[in-house]
């Protein structure tokens, strides 16, 4: 009989099997993401669900712009900008201000304007002089709707400080692209981007954040990365191993909102005050000992967009690909950072740019590199980087202050990338707590769906036993600013009333149970689970997996061991997809159908969606009478002695 050590043999995984993982995790990614609507139905019909409280961008929305339909003929936008005749010109300052409205509420209160092209690409032909008056009409425009402008860049204007130059000769006219950003009234109209930042240990990830944020360079020697560290014994190793949590703000002119003194940080408050765009960064760790805590922190955190640290001087090693393959699971769009280029010879760095570009071009990424080296890729690629299929690429030194000017550009252009539901049920998931002095227990994460108002009653847990506990909000902070309310999609922290801190963790949630809108809406009773059934796609595993396997599961903030307890198959090995049943091994959680589920022992093994919560063992997955059941061996020895008994 084969011992155990035999069974579970580790067997080194051919190159076909590896592609067959590499191959299926594009494929089911974009079907993991495509399976998430099920996760919140809509709650009035179609109608509602298509409404605008969808918060999404389309790629296909040039279609809009094609004039497919049968309604009347769309006025130029040349003729709106640059009309002077008495009798129009107020229609056309009307209809322009609308255009801009419009385009101000779709893009979550900043939106980009080309000045110098029709809506379809057609060039306006505008002369010095015609370029003048569009700038002034665009700015009393802006000031009407108490938003700033900024001059992104220009196309044959002379003296202009942002002229990128015109390689099409025979294209004389002025084009330029302009950003238009709303002035926010308080904390609740800014616009938040969530940026996680991943890549190997001594990938320089700590010290670019500690560069943009300070707005200093680095000394070669760890200057800039000291404020981020959290612990002593990272300012000691230089090394992150906690999660860092850093933000960046952007003012309406699109400036960065930096302390006038020379190397004095601006608090949280500070920035969010003076801000009308804020990055929040996540800091997280590289280092292959900490990659329980970076995957808590890119799941729990909800990023908008992936921020990859590759080395120059040592490429895409160690857990750079765990992390892209994690992000690429996710499906969280990419961008990378080169960094060191000031002390790696240029063969080195030609190396690491070759290998990057044959990974990102591989059929399980299928991303198409971009390298970001002059102001017209910069604008240009950020504008279009709602397309999941692109992967801008900068190379940058934090001591030198090479291409650094692009990144922070990069960054305030930067389209909201996100799906939120405002009118589903609040549901908000916990990925820290805090005891505060005079305040009490604090939780802190990100808003799921709903809004919830400060005084509402919710609902805490689950808890060992799978149960919820009743309190009340006493205040509400973003960004360590007092706000009367938090709705989807943001990222928050929660005073709670009467809850001390050890009777609250890490992958709780908070459900609302009463709100003073609706005093007499009673939420129903929230449901935990300890099995569920998902759909997984199986990365890498040296062997096969069959019933009784158990791995670190991930879905959001919650990080638990689970045992796989039924396949619809015998057993499963790397690149196939399966329905598999799972069992919590600690106690339940709050689960819900479509949520996204990652698994790992030790390196990631698979990825899958929750396709029902709760298992039926009477309704097995695969109900093959011939197939065997695994008993333990006691059990079998066991059964042999009392049949033996009986004979």
């Amino acid at each position: 009989m084969a011992t155990r050590a035999e069974r579970y043999k580790e067997v080194p995984q051919s190159a076909q099997e590896r592609r067959a993982g590499e191959n299926a995790l594009s494929d089911f990614a974009d079907y993991v993401n495509k399976q998430q609507a099920l996760r919140r139905p809509p709650i009035n019909g179609p109608e509602k669900a298509n409404g605008a409280s969808k918060s999404e961008h389309a790629e296909l929305d040039i279609l809009d712009t094609l004039d497919l339909g049968d309604d009347k003929p769309k006025v130029r936008l040349k003729h709106l900008l640059l009309d002077v005749d008495e009798a129009t010109k107020d229609e056309s300052t009307k209809q322009l201000e609308a255009v801009i409205s419009t385009r101000l509420d779709e893009g979550h209160n900043e939106c980009l304007f080309d000045v110098g092209l029709e809506d379809n690409g057609d060039s306006q032909s505008l002369t010095e002089q015609e370029w003048g008056a569009a700038l002034a009409r665009l700015q009393a425009i802006a000031a009407k709707l108490k938003a700033d402008w900024k001059i992104l860049m220009t196309k044959n204007v002379p003296n202009s400080p942002v002229d990128v130059g015109n390689e099409n000769k025979k294209e004389r006219g002025c084009v330029g692209k302009i950003m238009i950003r709303r002035r926010p009234v308080d904390v609740d109209d800014q616009i938040e981007t969530r940026i996680a930042v991943v890549g190997n240990v001594d990938a320089g990830k700590s010290t670019l954040l500690g560069v943009l944020v300070k707005g200093g360079l680095d000394d070669g020697r760890g200057k800039a990365r000291v404020n981020l560290f959290r612990h002593k014994h990272e300012i000691e190793s230089g090394r992150t191993s906690s999660v860092g949590m850093e933000i960046m703000g952007f003012d309406t002119k699109g400036e960065v909102v930096v302390s006038g003194v020379p190397g004095r940080k601006l608090s949280w408050e500070e920035i969010g005050k003076r801000s009308a765009k804020v990055i929040s960064f996540t800091d997280l760790a590289g280092h292959e000992r900490y990659l329980r805590t970076t995957v808590f922190g890119l799941l729990s955190s909800e990023p908008n967009y992936c921020l990859l640290m590759v080395a120059a001087n040592n490429g895409l090693i160690g857990m750079s690909k765990e992390h892209l393959g994690i992000a690429l699971a996710l499906n969280v769009p990419v961008m990378v950072v080169i960094t060191k280029i000031d002390i790696c010879p240029p063969q080195i760095l030609q190396q690491t740019i070759t290998q990057l570009t044959k990974i990102l071009k591989s059929p399980g990424a299928r991303k198409i590199p971009i390298f970001i080296k002059n102001r017209e890729e910069c604008v240009n690629t950020a504008t279009q980087f709602v397309s999941q299929r692109i992967c801008p690429i900068f190379q940058v030194s934090n001591v030198t202050g090479e291409s650094l000017d692009l990144v922070r550009e990069f960054l305030n252009i930067l389209p909201h990338h996100g799906k939120y539901d405002v009118d589903a049920p609040f549901e908000f998931h916990v990925n820290d707590t805090f005891s505060v002095p005079f305040v009490g227990t604090v939780v802190s994460g990100v808003v799921r769906s709903g809004i919830v108002h400060a005084g509402d009653t919710v609902m805490v847990g689950p808890d060992g036993l799978g149960q919820f506990t009743t309190t009340t909000v006493r205040s509400i902070e973003r960004k360590r600013i007092s706000t009367p309310a938090a709705t989807a999609g943001q990222s928050a922290s929660f005073a709670l009333r009467r809850v001390r801190r050890k009777d609250v963790r890490k992958g709780m949630v908070v459900l609302l149970a009463k709100s003073d809108a609706n005093p007499h809406l009673e939420a129903p009773k929230p449901q935990v689970y300890r099995e569920f059934v998902a759909e997984v796609l199986i990365l890498s595993h040296a062997t096969t997996i069959r019933t009784k396997y158990q791995a670190m599961l991930h879905v959001g903030p919650v990080s638990q061991t689970c045992a796989i307890i039924d396949i619809d198959r015998d057993y499963i090995r790397t690149g196939d997809r399966a329905t598999v049943a799972f069992r919590f091994v600690q106690r339940p959680e709050f689960l819900a159908v479509g949520d996204r589920i990652l698994f790992r022992e030790g390196r990631t093994k698979g990825l899958g969606i929750v396709k029902a919560v709760g298992y039926d063992p009477s309704k097995p997955l695969n109900p093959d009478p011939t197939k065997q059941n695994d008993k333990p061996q006691s059990e079998a020895v066991e059964g042999k002695t009392s049949t033996s008994k009986a004979a």
